[in-house]
């Protein structure tokens, strides 16, 4: 049994808005609306959660009053790691696998998300994406975190931009963030997380370099770029605009 989960807290700061990021129009819809469309589609699963800040789940379950979410509440914005783990008790003991998705990512398709599950091998299955350079529309995967990988190719760490030095900002593989997770493994390694980092926030990102400790199985796929593309900013909203 699979089960979807989108994280959809972040506040429309950066975004110069009032609204909710994922609320943010793109040609008219809410950015999350895009994403939500896609779950659907792939099958995977119908009714994904939402997870939430308090402020923000009436605004977006009015948004999104004609789809079948749940909302999970995030008392307080403490990280990725915090956010799902604030999705547990909506989830169904049942459910062997979580697919982690990001309510500012509008352009993942449902082939992308049926392939995430279809491919998924060990504890952790996950996207990643590479870019030539950090110039014109790619200049959104400069602030993203940076895929480390070992002498034979293995996956080992992520390191978030806050936390990486000159020289791993150089790294031209970059993390979407986007998961699929055995919940026999995840949940309780999620509590092992801690937030020393320049964010001081638990990373759900630090959940890939707990597996590589462990020796345990990390999947990885490419994706193109252009799929993965988050927007976080004015600029990247417009840029968004021209590829969708």
């Amino acid at each position: 049994m699979k089960k979807i989960v989108i994280l959809a807290a972040g506040k429309g700061k950066r975004m110069k808005c009032e609204l909710p990021k994922v609320l943010v129009k793109l040609k008219g819809k809410p950015m999350i609306e895009y994403l939500i469309q896609s779950c659907i589609e792939s099958g995977v699963d119908s009714s994904p959660i939402i997870v939430v800040s308090p402020d923000n789940k009436e605004i977006i379950s009015q948004a999104l009053a004609k789809y079948s979410c749940r909302y999970a509440i995030q008392d307080k914005q403490l990280g990725t790691g915090h956010a799902l783990s604030c999705a547990k008790s909506l989830i169904d003991k049942a459910v062997d696998h979580i697919i982690c998705l990001y309510g500012d990512h509008p352009f993942v398709g449902a082939t992308t998300i049926k392939k995430l599950v279809e491919n998924h091998n060990g504890v952790i299955t996950m996207m990643t994406t590479k870019v030539n350079d950090f110039e014109d529309w790619r200049q959104c995967f400069y602030y993203w975190g940076r895929i480390i990988r070992g002498k034979n190719g293995q996956v080992k760490e992520n390191i978030e931009f806050r936390d990486a030095s000159d020289e791993v900002k150089l790294v031209k593989e970059v993390n979407p963030s986007m998961y699929c997770l055995a919940t026999n493994w995840l949940w309780g390694n999620l509590a092992k997380l801690n937030n020393h980092n320049a964010q001081e926030e638990y990373y759900l990102t630090d959940l890939v370099k707990l597996a590589f400790e462990q020796k345990l199985k990390i999947n990885t796929f490419f994706l193109n770029p252009k799929e993965v593309m988050g927007v976080n900013s004015p600029e990247e909203l417009a840029m968004a605009e021209t590829l969708i």
